[in-house]
């Protein structure tokens, strides 16, 4: 078994930060952050926690990115152009220069003030960041590793408040800057002489966006309906230079001008003097301007004697020519985030009540509005081309990609509210099922990470437990004392089973025909037994003396066991009356229980972080790891003491097996995740499902300055490695404060399950539905390698047509390539004879590449020529031996069953298609006659 396993992508969230459970507000450390498109338009960088999300919206996938923030992110920028840099900033400050297209950390840096903004220039030489009260513009550095990539420009001041949102000019010559005070500030990006920074006034509420007019737009409206003076109808007089719009909080948004008098453009056009003409020129030079190299061919496409933006300012006056409100009809409405499109003239705004508006600037023609959430619109963002519009609601961690053209929904995502508690994979490993606290079920497809369903008629409360009885029924247990049957193809709930007594179920398990479906309950302490087709209760199985937290079938027999926190767990016989359970004690509380594959073994774990296995038929002990120790570690925000010293409470709650039996998976009360080996009562590997350090119980030290002889001195500032920004929480100190409880999520894991085809495991916890999968690329595999076997080895013998050969020494090399070019170069009439070729010891490894094969490929009927020798020469013994062969044919079986649901589509519309046109024939020909 391989254990080469990373994290392929997070499903159950595709914007924000998880919220904690009973939580309503956001706090702050849960705003959420800006939303990027790439360059292309194609693809959207999402942050989720402390990690990024890639959806392609072409091919409708979903990835993540391989590198982790210190704690959750606060911005991101992406360069222009080439997509090759990505800036990442949390809420600590903490920033991380990133190569996006191979997802390495090339740089790691902190800014010492809050950054609540950041944005590449057009030309992508430059980024600017808000610090505090000030800009900083930096250098973009290359994408080789350097001991100090990140130079500092320049510094920009003059605001009083916090800098909340910047802009660029379309030549990355001016920068444009609006914070807290209700002002807005213009910088030039390099020293010009004769300048002097403008503030812009008028708001009287922080400003949410100031955006730049593209240049070569304002120029030649300025030149084709103005007859070069850009004479708008204002009161301003001069030539038009520059424009500009700024958004604030209130709803106001104020279009201003920069106009420059005619006697100033004379001086400026006048011959200079040759010392007065260096002088100026040395200015531009030693400040990074362009002053020497403006060629006089772009100072007379300008209109102004100036090559740039920056040149063409000095001396200019700004004012405000109109203003607008998008709030007339609305008081209680505040403008929130705001995003322009340079190239096409367009406005985006995202309002607090989940409305947004598009607009056309200068004009302000509102082309469409649209209510899409309840909740705050944090961010919005457009991508190059301004087809697609991308907003993220932070409360209810939605994203939302919405084409404003066709009035279509791109890409629609949420998670749970509250956060994930469980897990179930189908029989083909292609869907996910989840249960969430707020009682809903949703449907994960594992190949592209999307939710395509939320079930209807779900829960009235929390879902502890759901699976699937085949691949068309999926079944839910929940607190609320239900258990109810999904269907798959209706989307609809057709049954609900409950109980003669009013209880909540904790555990479900569904036998392998799924004809009976059983749920254990908290109180009264028993085991319900219904019947999936009739929904009648055939039986209530008690004896246990505590609530029921695990139940598991066996694989063959319909024997039942279930664990409870009295210590024991039972195996019942649910086909014979009056039977006797057989009693395994466990001397603690038993919270899981699993069978294996083969049924002749039972795991159960215990709070003590314990793991005992036993053999069914004669009910003995086979062995026992004590796993505490492996995942012990992790100190939650109020604990008193360090995490080598709180093992007690870290234990498994959750636990699987592999598809051959040989290794275990376990998961619960900690931030690690275990893969034992049961037969060596060894550890193979540990992953920690999260780094994200503004979750709680990730870092292990307490801070030495801030204990006392009590314990810490401060429950929120004890953390050596945290720098955290937490202020103390006084209910009903502010306004509008209902003065409800504000806590951070913990990091465990609620339940872990192996695929089907074991090329990947899952794991819910308080981020969403983590998915670790093995590499694509197969391992080398020196087994019987000898120097006779080489590529060109391999090419001869298909040309001498020994097929069987060459397949075998290609299996050996283990080059996907190499194996794919003898598979199809095989004749139709000789597959039967190479696949008996095949020995028992390649089968496996044989079926892995059919199924990479024939995922994409287009020579259908080939492959499953090759797929049916292989099930007529070798059925029966990989049916003797499935749990060995059991992961390479579920994958085989899932990209079969891929593509015949293509075909079926693609059948039924052309058989349709065929039939129309045969009756129209008829048609005709009946006409004729």
């Amino acid at each position: 078994m391989k254990f080469n396993y990373k994290l392929h992508r997070l499903c159950g969230a595709s914007y924000g930060t998880p919220a904690a459970t009973g939580s309503h507000t956001l706090s702050s450390s849960s705003k959420g952050s800006n939303i990027a498109f790439t360059s292309d338009g194609n693809n959207v960088l999402s942050p989720v926690g402390n990690r990024i999300q890639v959806l392609d919206l072409m091919h409708h996938s979903c990835r993540t990115l391989p590198i982790e923030a210190r704690s959750n992110i606060r911005r991101i920028a992406l360069s222009p152009g080439d997509d090759r840099l990505l800036i990442i900033v949390d809420v600590n400050q903490y920033a991380m220069l990133v190569n996006y297209h191979r997802g390495v950390i090339l740089h790691r840096f902190k800014f010492k003030r809050p950054v609540r903004e950041m944005k590449f220039s057009p030309d992508g030489s430059k980024f600017a960041v808000s610090y505090g009260k000030h800009v900083q513009v930096w250098l973009t550095p290359g994408l080789r590793r350097e001991f100090a990539p990140m130079v500092l420009h320049r510094k920009y001041t003059g605001l009083v408040g916090d800098i909340t949102t910047l802009d660029w000019s379309s030549d990355s010559s001016v920068l444009l800057g609006g914070g807290k005070d209700c002002q807005a500030r213009v910088w030039t990006v390099d020293t010009v002489k004769d300048y002097e920074p403008w503030t812009l006034i008028g708001h009287k509420k922080p400003l949410v966006g100031v955006h730049f007019e593209d240049r070569d737009k304002t120029l030649a409206e300025r030149n084709q309906f103005f007859g070069g003076s850009g004479n708008t109808g204002s009161s301003l007089t001069g030539t038009l230079v520059g424009r500009c719009y700024t958004v604030s909080q209130d709803g106001v948004i104020c279009t201003r001008e920069c106009r420059r008098e005619e006697d100033a453009d004379a001086d400026a056009n006048e011959e200079k003097s040759g010392l007065e003409s260096l002088g100026n020129d040395a200015v531009d030079f030693f400040s990074g301007g362009g002053g020497p190299s403006a060629s006089p061919s772009s100072k007379n496409q300008s209109g102004t004697g100036d090559a740039d933006q920056a040149h063409a300012i000095v001396k200019g006056r700004w004012g405000t020519t109109s203003r607008h409100y998008f709030n007339a009809n609305s008081s209680t409405r505040n403008v929130v985030s705001t995003s322009y499109s340079t190239a096409h003239s367009l406005l985006v705004v995202g309002f607090s009540d989940g409305l947004f508006g598009l607009y056309e600037l200068p004009s302000m023609s509102n082309i469409h509005t649209l209510s899409l959430s309840h909740s705050t619109i944090g961010t919005v963002s457009i991508n190059p081309s301004a087809d697609w519009l991308a907003f993220g609601c932070p409360k209810t961690q939605q994203l939302l990609i919405w084409e404003w053209r066709s009035e279509t929904y791109v890409l629609k995502q949420s998670g749970h509210a509250y956060g994930m508690k469980c897990l179930a994979y189908s029989p083909d490993g292609i869907v996910v099922a989840t249960g969430g606290e707020d009682g809903t079920v949703k449907l994960w497809n594992s190949q592209s990470g999307f939710c395509y369903v939320t079930l209807p008629k779900s829960h009235t409360a929390a879902v502890t437990a759901v699976e699937f009885a085949n691949s068309t029924v999926v079944l839910s247990a929940s607190l609320d004392g239900t258990v109810r049957a999904h269907d798959l193809h209706r989307y609809r709930n057709f049954k609900t089973y409950t109980s003669d007594i009013p209880c909540q179920f904790l555990s479900m398990a569904v036998d392998k025909s799924g004809e009976v479906v059983c749920a254990g309950s908290a109180e009264p302490f028993r085991v319900c037994v219904w019947s999936v087709q009739t929904g009648k209760l055939t039986d209530v199985l008690t004896g246990h003396l505590g609530p029921i937290a695990g139940l598991d079938f066996h694989p063959v027999r319909g024997s039942l066991a279930s664990a409870s926190w009295d210590g024991t767990v039972k195996v019942w016989d649910l086909y014979k009356n009056d039977s006797t359970p057989e009693t395994f004690e466990s001397g603690a509380d038993v919270v899981c229980v699993a069978f294996r594959p083969d049924g002749n073994q039972i795991c159960s774990g215990t709070i003590r972080g314990l793991l005992r296995f036993w053999n069914v038929e004669d009910g003995s002990l086979v062995c026992e790891i004590d796993g505490q120790k492996d995942i012990k570690g992790g100190r939650k925000m109020n604990d008193r003491m360090a995490a080598d010293n709180n093992a007690s409470s870290r234990y498994f709650t959750s636990i699987a097996y592999s598809a051959d039996g040989t290794c275990l998976l376990a998961g619960g009360n900690s931030k690690y995740v275990c893969i034992y080996e049961i037969s060596q009562q060894i550890l193979l590997k540990k992953f920690q499902i999260s780094f994200n350090r503004s979750l709680d119980g990730v870092l292990d030290e307490l801070h030495s300055k801030n204990l006392g002889d009590g314990g810490p001195l401060d429950d929120e500032h004890d953390s050596a490695d945290e720098d955290n920004n937490y202020a103390p929480h006084l209910p009903g100190a502010k306004r509008s404060d209902d003065g409800s409880r504000k806590s951070r999520v913990e990091v465990l894991t609620m339940q872990v399950r192996f695929s089907p085809t074991g090329r990947e495991w899952s794991t819910v916890s308080g981020e969403g539905l983590h998915v670790y999968s093995l590499d694509d690329d197969m391992i080398f595999d020196p087994l019987a390698l000898t120097e006779a076997v080489t590529p060109g080895a391999v090419q001869k013998n298909i040309r001498k047509g020994k097929y069987g050969m060459a397949l075998l020494m290609s299996l050996h090399l283990n080059e996907f390539a190499l194996v794919k070019s003898v598979i199809e170069d095989t004749p139709y009439e000789s597959i039967a004879a190479v696949v008996r070729s095949v020995g028992q010891e390649h089968l496996a490894q044989l079926i892995q590449f059919l199924s990479k094969c024939m995922e994409d490929s287009p020579h259908v009927e080939y492959y499953l020529q090759w797929c049916l020798e292989l099930l007529q020469t070798h059925g029966l013994f990989m049916e003797k031996n499935r749990g060995r062969y059991l992961r390479s044919f579920r994958a085989l079986f899932r990209v079969v069953q891929s593509r015949y649901t293509d075909l079926k589509a693609i059948c039924d519309d052309n058989k349709y298609s065929l039939d129309f046109l045969q009756n129209q024939a008829n048609l005709l020909l009946s006409g004729q006659d």
